[in-house]
């Protein structure tokens, strides 16, 4: 078992501790109900910064920040780590890697992870951005890949070592660009003086007519415009077929050698094991009502990423962002505190608080309600915008030093290849 504490108040077990489940496991935990939030990692990750940590910005830590801080002063609020192996809705229990825990009602926050489309040697190969770990990752190779580059033998070689191909041309996937382009320009010709820096490609592959779907036109093209005025080669309406002896093979044709390639082209929710197919849909999201509850269920609910809350104008569930989530969670509490007193329940409503995404310095675009940003201004509103929403005082001061530090010098201090030794 995961000996949580017997209580004559009603259990909430919450799995995931992302945006949504810890907003939601903050908002209960001292409100008459028994809150068990479980998670894999003893810390929050915030995600809209990966692509920092995985270009050398600023440091892993600084957008991490742990749970049972956030917690501790819920008196009725208990934090395991564990991974969810099954979740049993007949008999009201989570089965864990470290025991079992039975519950009233199951909230089930669990994010995404990505979507390879079935593509094996793509998966096998690439570098994805779901986790602080992906990331580092991701950090590691490129700056050891340019190492090897210095030292191998052949130019078909270094070639592989130096290609960098970014498939998906959303926001992480543009963001990423824009920073490696940056990189290219300002960093790498300083470091790596015996490599011909500008034999660095950085291409952003992208299924769709443009950058950025989920944004407007005018916010699609600049974005297109700014990535391809730092140099960044940009296939439009490509797909990626296969990853076959060290080669990208898209669409059109063509093929990438490359040891970098970078995926953010989809995601895919993640489901626990136990529910039926029924209880699924495109994506791999469990369809919920307007009040977040899983269908054909009455004590299980589920926000965020994972879930979709399909109607006639949202076929497909809301937007996989961070706001969603944070929405959910805000109306879930509302409707157990209303159940807690036998109200009315409020079905959900998104309000769009609007999408930006950053290219480089005084490069990005902004889509808020009523207003259109671009360029040095809508890069400040988004540098406020994310450094208010890292939890934690210290984490923001960080950030911003960081990005103090870069803005000043043009530079960042954090490329360090960090790996386990091998014994």
């Amino acid at each position: 078992m995961l000996h949580i504490p017997d209580s004559d108040k009603k259990r909430v077990v919450i799995i995931g501790g992302g945006f949504g489940g810890l907003k939601l496991a903050s908002s209960l935990g001292s409100s008459g109900y028994q809150v068990v939030l479980i998670d894999k990692n003893n810390y929050h990750q915030f995600q809209p910064l990966f692509y920092q940590v995985a270009t050398a910005g600023i440091e892993p830590s600084a957008i991490l920040f742990p749970l049972r801080k956030v917690l501790h002063r819920l008196p009725d609020c208990f934090l395991r780590i564990s991974e969810v192996e099954k979740v049993d809705t007949a008999s009201r229990i989570v089965y864990t890697t470290t025991g079992f825990c039975k519950y009233d009602f199951l909230i089930v926050a669990t994010g995404a992870g990505s979507n390879y489309f079935g593509l094996k040697n793509v998966e096998a190969a690439c570098y994805p951005m779901k986790s602080v770990t992906e990331a580092l990752a991701l950090r590691n190779a490129l700056l050891q890949n340019l190492e090897k580059a210095l030292v191998c033998e052949t130019e078909e070689e270094r070639d592989a070592l130096m290609n960098i191909v970014i498939v998906g041309g959303g926001p992480t996937g543009t963001e990423v660009a824009g920073a490696l382009a940056e990189m290219k320009k300002l960093i790498f010709p300083k470091e790596y003086k015996e490599l011909d820096i500008s034999k660095v490609r950085i291409l952003l592959v992208e299924a769709s007519k443009g950058l950025l779907g989920g944004m407007s036109g005018k916010s699609s093209l600049d974005s297109l415009r700014y990535l391809r005025s730092l140099g960044v080669e940009i296939y439009l309406e490509t797909q990626v077929r296969d990853y076959v002896d060290g080669c990208v093979v898209l669409s059109n044709g063509d093929t990438v050698r490359t040891n970098n390639l970078i995926w953010a082209a989809g995601i895919s929710g993640n489901v626990p094991f136990g529910f039926s197919k029924e209880q699924i849909t495109g994506g791999n999201r469990l369809i919920v009502d307007a009040y977040h509850r899983v269908k054909d269920t009455q004590n299980v609910f589920a926000i965020g990423d994972v879930c979709a809350m399909v109607t006639d104008d949202l076929p497909r569930g809301h937007p996989q962002v961070a706001q969603v989530a944070i929405q959910q969670a805000a109306n879930l509490s509302r409707n157990f505190h209303a159940m807690s007193k036998n109200k009315t329940l409020r079905p959900f409503k998104y309000k769009n608080l609007g999408s930006m995404a950053t290219v480089g310095r005084h490069l990005a675009v902004a889509d808020l309600p009523g207003i259109r940003l671009y360029g040095w201004f809508a890069w400040y509103v988004w540098m406020f915008v994310h450094l208010m929403s890292i939890l934690g005082v210290k984490n923001r001061l960080f950030v911003f030093l960081n990005w103090l530090w870069s803005y000043v010098t043009f530079d960042q201090s954090l490329r360090l290849i960090i790996q386990r030794e091998n014994k």
